[in-house]
């Protein structure tokens, strides 16, 4: 018996309940799973988990050994992890899913430094702006903007992105100035599918206003040229928006008016055991992406 696999094994099977969510999220069979844990508890000569029709339980003695497994799994990564830290050998494969715009600028960016410290490491993307199934679409780690990540993943927080309402100079000269939100309903917005409204800060409350367009699409990087190109107003994230209002393409809208920010987290599956690569992916991330992304001040009256 591969003691640390069958641990591995039984902390996954505690983590989800399932044998069959631990089997998935492990790579290997539900078979497998069923032996590991079979031959653990016979090693053990305890019972570890309660196995109904509906679900699987932790018996007394499995809670308190799962503390245990758990800390010998991360002292082993840990000790993975100070042992590549010195030959920074890492190799394998890193499947990323991650919003299209966020994977063409700023994870394109932060991934170069990594790559070339990393050359062994080969790196998957899957691109869309529909969250990815991390099971089904075998991710080991997704990045994603949200204010609430899902309770059913392990999620770590890299950054806070603000948003920003803007436009292009030459929309403005033909449409006039963009005084006050009420008056959005006036204007063609460019909007991002599969929204249909967007949300301000007023009072310090939410408040969604109903926005329309001659142009939708799931592609942000789409709106951002019709932006710039003068079609409409957009509601963008400021680690795309920024670069084009520095270089005056585009002119931030109202910026009294307070736009609620969004977190960028990495969300991945294992409670239990990372590979190092994902590890180290995941820590470089967060080191490249320590500062927040803020909305600059952009008067379009100046």
């Amino acid at each position: 018996m591969d003691k640390f696999e069958a641990l591995k094994s039984f902390a996954e099977v505690a983590s989800t309940g399932s044998y069959t969510q631990a089997a998935e999220q492990l790579g290997i069979s539900r078979v497998k799973v069923t032996r590991q844990i079979k031959e653990l508890e016979d090693w053990l000569n305890v019972r570890l988990l309660h196995r109904t029709t509906r679900k699987v339980s932790l018996t007394a003695p499995g809670e308190e050994l799962i503390t245990q497994c758990e800390r010998i799994l991360h002292e082993v990564s840990q000790l993975e992890s100070i042992a590549h830290s010195h030959n920074e050998e890492l190799i394998g494969e890193i499947r990323i899913a991650c919003p299209i715009g966020l994977g063409q600028n700023l994870l394109y960016n932060a991934l170069v430094p990594f790559t070339f410290k990393h050359p062994k490491v080969r790196v998957q993307l899957v691109m869309s702006d529909s969250n990815a199934q991390l099971v089904e679409e075998h991710i080991d780690v997704a990045l994603r903007y949200t204010n609430q990540p899902s309770d059913t993943l392990i999620a770590r927080k890299l950054m806070s992105i603000d948003s920003t309402l803007c436009c292009s100079p030459q929309y403005l000269q033909k449409h006039g100035q963009i005084n006050s939100l009420t008056q959005l309903s006036k204007h063609n917005c460019l909007v991002h599918i599969p929204q249909s409204s967007w949300t301000f800060v007023e009072q310090e409350q939410l408040s969604t206003i109903r926005v329309n367009g001659n142009i939708k699409a799931n592609d942000v990087s789409v709106l951002i040229r019709a932006c710039i190109d003068g079609l409409g107003l957009a509601y963008l994230p400021c680690d795309l928006a920024n670069p084009h209002l520095q270089s005056g393409k585009l002119v931030r809208l109202l910026p009294h008016t307070v736009l609620p920010s969004m977190s960028l987290w990495a969300v991945y599956l294992s409670r239990s055991y990372q590979r190092p690569a994902v590890r180290a992916f995941i820590d470089h991330l967060a080191a490249q992406w320590k500062t927040d992304i803020k909305a600059p001040y952009t008067n379009p009256l100046n």
